[in-house]
């Protein structure tokens, strides 16, 4: 049987900011009901693999469970700050479309 692959971005959507070298990353769900199955899919840890590449050195979640959702603080993630990088763009709007991309588990099926 085929699985569909799925995305964070088909259950959340995303806001970014960028100060310097440090990103802010809040995840909402669409549904409440699913607040819970995020808390399970996007862990500080998961969260740090995904941006390995770019040099994070620390990942902090901050649950938001009125709001269903997750904020993140990932530092030294920017390569050095939209300002500072060679990075044709180094602002976080373009590292929350890519959590948002990660492939996660159908909360369906939990």
């Amino acid at each position: 049987m085929h699985s569909q692959r799925l995305t964070l971005h088909d259950f959340a959507h995303a806001r970014a900011g960028d100060k310097g070298n440090r990103l802010n990353l809040a995840v909402f769900v669409y549904r409440e009901d699913h607040y819970n199955w995020l808390l399970g899919q996007l862990t500080e840890k998961r969260v740090s693999e995904i941006f390995s590449h770019r040099g994070v050195t620390n990942v902090r979640r901050y649950p938001l469970p009125k709001l269903f959702g997750v904020n993140f603080v990932l530092d030294d993630v920017l390569q050095g700050g939209v300002n500072g990088s060679l990075n044709l763009d180094g602002h976080g709007k373009t590292l929350s479309a890519m959590l948002l991309s990660m492939t996660v588990e159908n909360p369906v099926s939990l």
